[in-house]
């Protein structure tokens, strides 16, 4: 999974997590989405666009509403398990990495 190419298929928030963790401090953009409906009637459907970066163990998330929240990794989980997410890209912004070049 390339950092700059969004993804097509859903990935879980665990997954999101992991790839997260690997580009500490990057943030990127994706789309949640719920799983509704049964069978061959089975879609999913996004709920928003949020922006995630984690820095260690942070999580940091803002919400199509603009909020920003410092969560834990086991926050998130618990906020964003039940969610898929797709269209995974990067936003070009970084944390404040201030303390390592000053």
């Amino acid at each position: 999974m390339s950092a700059s190419a969004p993804t097509l298929q859903p990935i879980t928030a665990s997954a999101l997590l992991e790839f997260l963790a690997l580009r500490g401090g990057q943030e990127f953009r994706v789309a949640a989405c719920v799983i509704q409906g049964r069978g061959r009637r089975q879609e999913t459907r996004e709920v928003g666009n949020y922006r995630f970066t984690v820095r260690g163990d942070a999580v940091q998330a803002c919400g199509p509403s603009g909020q920003t929240r410092q969560l834990s990794r086991a926050g998130y989980l618990e906020i964003f398990g039940g969610y898929l997410f797709r269209g995974m890209e990067a936003t070009g912004q970084m944390t404040d990495l201030g303390p390592l070049f000053g």
